[in-house]
Parts: C-alpha cells; sequence; structure tokens
C-alpha cells in the first residue's frame, strides 16, 4: 500500500492510497479537486473511490469535480451525512467492512468533531495497518466539538487507542506544531512532548509533512488520550476524580482559548 499525503487549501490534507498489487486507488477528504488532480495524473493513478470521514466543505470540496473527471461512481461517507457530502452515493457505519483492490478497509464512527465523523482502518497483508481520522484525532491533538460531546469525543478516540500500536495515523491538517505546543503547555515534564516539538519543527522547516504518526506515539504525546495524567488535571484545575469524559471536556476547552 502506498499512501501519498496531498496538501490542500492552507494546511489540509488529501491522501492518494494506491494497492500496489491491483493498481487500484482511492483519495480521502479531497477538499479542493486542483492538486489531487495533479497528484493522480502524476502517479498515473486509476482512482475508483473517494472516501470522506465528514461532511465539512473542507474536505468534500473536490467530490464532484473529481468524480466527473475520472468517473468515480463510489463517493463513501457515514450514513448520517448523506445529502451533506456532495456526490455521495454510498453509506457507510460503524463495523462495515469492505474491499479496495487487495487491501481491507474497515469503519469506526467517531463522533465528537461531527456526528458522522468516521474513520477508515486500512490493512494490507503484512504491513502495519493505517487508519484515515479526519478532524477527530489530529497528531497531537483531537478536533474542536462542533457538533458531539465530551463524551462522545472520548468514546471516539478511546475506540482509535484500541487498534494496534503501530497503526499509522493519517489526520485531515497539518496542525502538528500547534497541538504539541499545547501538549508542552499542559504536560511540561513530558520528555517525548519536547522531543516531538523538536523532530516536527525539523520536518516542517523542511516543507515536509508530519504525517503519519503511530497510535503508540499519540499515547505518548497527546493531551486527548492521555486525559488521566496527573500532571495535565494539576495543570487545568480538573479533579483527580473527575470522570475521563470531563477531563477530556476540559482539556479541550483549554485548547481552544490557548495563544
Amino acid at each position: 500500500m502506498r499512501v501519498t499525503p496531498i496538501p490542500c487549501l492552507k494546511d489540509n490534507y488529501a491522501y492518494l492510497v494506491t494497492c500496489e498489487e491491483s493498481g487500484d486507488s482511492i483519495v480521502v477528504d479531497p477538499s479542493e479537486a486542483a492538486p489531487v488532480i495533479a497528484a493522480v495524473d502524476a502517479a498515473r493513478a486509476r482512482v475508483v473511490a473517494i472516501y470522506n470521514t465528514h461532511h465539512h466543505w473542507d474536505h468534500v470540496g473536490g467530490n464532484e469535480e473529481l468524480a466527473k473527471k475520472y468517473g468515480i461512481k463510489n463517493v463513501y461517507g457515514h450514513t448520517s451525512d448523506d445529502g451533506r457530502i456532495p456526490g455521495q452515493t454510498k453509506k457507510l457505519d460503524e463495523g462495515d467492512k469492505m474491499t479496495m483492490g487487495m487491501l481491507d478497509v474497515s469503519i469506526l464512527h467517531i463522533p465528537g468533531h461531527t456526528t458522522g465523523a468516521i474513520a477508515y482502518v486500512v490493512k494490507a497483508l503484512g504491513e502495519s495497518p493505517v487508519v484515515f481520522t479526519g478532524d477527530t484525532l489530529f497528531l497531537g491533538g483531537c478536533g474542536r466539538l462542533f457538533e458531539g460531546t465530551p463524551a462522545m469525543m472520548h468514546e471516539s478516540l478511546s475506540k482509535l487507542a484500541a487498534l494496534p500500536p503501530e497503526t499509522r495515523v493519517f489526520c485531515g491538517h497539518e496542525y502538528t506544531e500547534s497541538n504539541l505546543r499545547f501538549a508542552a503547555h499542559v504536560e511540561p515534564s513530558n520528555a517525548d512532548v519536547a522531543a516531538a516539538q523538536k523532530l516536527a519543527k525539523e520536518t516542517r522547516g523542511r516543507g515536509e509533512p508530519t504525517v503519519p504518526g503511530t497510535l503508540a506515539h499519540e499515547l505518548k504525546v497527546n493531551p486527548f488520550l492521555r486525559v488521566a495524567s496527573a500532571e495535565i488535571r494539576a495543570k487545568l484545575d480538573i479533579a483527580p476524580d473527575a470522570d475521563a469524559a470531563t477531563a477530556l471536556g476540559a482539556i479541550r476547552k483549554a485548547k481552544d482559548d490557548f495563544k
């Protein structure tokens, strides 16, 4: 499996995912058509489907132009996003499974950022799985709660955290540096966060994307996966006995207000 990040808009990523055995490809979250077309044509890819993680315009804006240009008949999204995703032809929900070439794809419903957010877990024989998380799980962070609740987001992040630790995470935006600045603010003694900040700065300095990360690494540095951290709770005045959803809500509010 080959995954190519495609920078779009200001800080979005679409992805071109190719099964190297069959030659079939899919596009994940095409916010705009032009950069995706350039990447598809450069790779001479045969695109058979579009996978959307949620309905926001900066993840679906290129759907219809791409579908028309390449004759794509399969445009996927959550069942509740029917009518909100342009050109959607396929409805997905928790536990659905499908194939793309020789790749196995399974669906997790991960509401929080939006109520219809889904993740695509893609597996190739003999390779580490990958997961496309949209705006639910970022490297070093999570999405804002536009339609969901802290409890929803905690449950969704817990689903993602339960995937194999070697799973590679491909998220919807290049927010890693700013996310890690917040992580360092709320957990200043975390040496893994400091190392991740240094690496992200160097990576972006070379003009390269910070994606993918791994779930194993996210569990060490991402404050939204570390809601039990005593240091984070003390920093944000979260009661030691507060439940995980309450802690996540407090961390999310602090991130919203963080400058």
